[in-house]
């Protein structure tokens, strides 16, 4: 199962005090909100030109990994627009009913933000497909032949959908937001900016170097260097006098099981097993799981993204293979890194250089 460090290096909320901190940490403005530049341009116009039309906003779909502020954006949109917003989520809204009950007590141009929106069932996605293009929302009275729709009109809107699989989204949905963003992950000078900020509100002494080491092992995600430093904070409070410096933080990360790269306790085990259990790969993601005792969803959210994008794996027709980076980081931290498999003697491995075919000679051909 994912441990304590695993759900720090995680960007899913952990808790309702998870929640509550995060708040605190979060921009107000789209001037506050750092990093997604090209996302931050776009919206800004959007915005603009609803406010100066006296409109609702176009719908907007946002979507990425978890952490990134999909969250963060949607109240920021409200607070540009100068409206409320209401916070919900896909599992939460079981009937079309539950919709409904939203959607009639939002007052004009108010902002209902749905989170994992992808998890909407079909029966209250057909409820939500007028209310988005008409704001209309349309009623079943009665039943049987004598059954009769009713079209009920609602206040103009905007709905703020965030998912980290756009590809779940059914088409009619999607099809019906104006306006769709992707999310990036953070660059480390970014992810520095946040940890300064972040620690200017917590009340934290940090000196550059510590900022640095801790946005280092970001994994790419504000959310996550959030929570590291206030794990940092926490030891420099218990160990120290409260101030953190570079060797305060690195050992915070080494008590977290945190290396140089970022990578905890499940993460190298992850990579580990796919080396030393199957000498490098190819392997698929059930064996994995059933090796790591993992939820295969744990592994290919939580885990194989940060693995992927340092380039220490990659994923193959076959399965996952470990790379040379991967193979070479291991070795670094003193684990026994046997060689490739390959499957057949005669043949070449991954990681071997194409072979020419031999020349064939035909036996029944006169010598020369």
């Amino acid at each position: 199962m994912v441990d304590d460090v695993s759900r720090i290096l995680s960007g899913d909320i952990e808790d309702e005090a998870d929640l509550v901190i995060e708040g605190s940490l979060r921009p107000r403005s789209l001037a506050e909100y750092i990093g997604q530049q090209e996302v931050k341009a776009n919206l800004s116009v959007l915005l603009q030109a609803a406010k100066a039309r006296g409109e609702a906003a176009d719908h907007i779909l946002l979507y990425g990994p978890p952490g990134l502020g999909k969250t963060t954006l949607a109240t920021i949109v409200a607070r540009e627009l100068g409206v409320n917003v209401r916070y919900t989520s896909g599992p939460a809204i079981e009937r079309a009913g539950d919709l409904a009950a939203i959607l009639t007590s939002l007052d004009e141009h108010d902002v209902l933000f749905i989170d994992e929106v992808h998890r909407l069932n079909r029966a209250v996605e057909e409820i939500l497909y007028p209310a988005m293009e008409d704001y209309a929302l349309d009623v079943m009275i009665g039943k049987g032949p004598s059954a009769r729709s009713l079209r009920l009109s609602l206040k103009p809107f905007t709905i703020v959908g965030a998912t980290t699989r756009a590809g779940r989204i059914s088409s009619p949905l999607r099809d019906r937001f104006g306006a769709t963003y992707r999310l990036d992950f953070y660059s480390d000078d970014e992810l520095a900016s946040i940890v300064r900020r972040s620690a200017e509100i917590l009340g934290v002494t940090i000196d550059a170097a510590a900022v640095q080491a801790i946005a280092r092992r970001g994994r790419g995600t504000p959310r996550i260097v959030n929570r590291l430093l206030k794990r940092v904070r926490d030891n420099a409070e218990v160990h120290g006098d409260g101030r953190v410096d570079e060797a305060t933080a690195r050992s915070a990360m080494r008590m977290m099981e945190i290396d140089d790269e970022g990578l905890d306790s499940a993460d190298r085990k992850l990579l580990a097993a796919i080396v030393q259990k199957f000498a490098s790969g190819p392997v698929g993601v059930a064996a994995l799981a059933a090796v790591l005792s993992e939820e295969t969803d744990t592994i290919e959210d939580v885990h194989e993204p940060f693995l992927l994008r340092l380039g220490f794996i990659d994923r193959t027709p076959q399965g996952r293979i470990a790379t040379d980076l991967g193979r070479s980081h291991l070795s670094g931290l003193g684990y026994e890194i046997p060689p490739p498999r390959r499957s057949d003697p005669g043949m070449p491995s991954l990681w071997d250089e194409p072979v020419e075919p031999a020349a064939q000679v035909d036996p029944t051909a006169p010598e020369a």
